[in-house]
């Protein structure tokens, strides 16, 4: 029994030191990197399973998964210049210190999309998907989509080509 407490200890103290060093949106980063490759993976099993993999395919997968990787770079470098303009202009005085906006949302967009696309593969795979879980990541997405949309009044909603 001393074994099994200290094992639950050490993921306890593990988990706990990795989310000090890497916060709330490290987490997130952690998920996204985590659902696409599960995506990729669940995207590659199918294939297999209708008999059309083909390395091709499965490298503009991961080239897809690359522009997603980049644009969430972007968005994370549109929030570092936002902050430097924010918290180093003496005109602009916000009530809060600015630290993030854009990637989040970008990161979650991108979560959700990767959720949808494994929750369509495993599907597809044959395993029975309740709708609810099908209709709470799309309203998820749809509410990501929303609040991206209010960060730029007028924008118009980008979103994903496999919809």
């Amino acid at each position: 029994m001393d074994h099994i407490n200290t094992i639950k200890v050490s993921l306890v103290a593990f988990f706990g030191a990795l989310s000090a060093v890497l916060g709330w949106f490290g987490w997130l980063v952690i998920i996204f990197i985590a659902a696409m490759a599960i995506d990729w993976f669940t995207g590659s099993a199918r294939a297999g399973k209708d008999g059309e993999w083909s390395s091709k395919r499965a490298r503009e997968g991961l080239w897809h998964k690359c522009g997603s990787l980049i644009a969430v770079i972007v968005a994370g470098l549109a929030d570092i210049v936002l902050g430097l303009i924010v918290n180093n202009i003496p005109a602009i005085v916000l009530p809060w210190e600015y630290t993030v906006l854009f990637c989040p949302v970008v990161v979650v967009w991108y979560i959700l999309t990767e959720l949808g696309s494994i929750i369509e593969n495993v599907g597809e795979l044959g395993a029975p998907i309740p709708s609810f879980l099908r209709n709470m990541i799309k309203a998820l997405k749809a509410a990501a989509d929303t609040a991206g949309n209010q960060l730029i009044p007028g924008e118009e909603s980008k979103t994903d080509k496999t919809e």
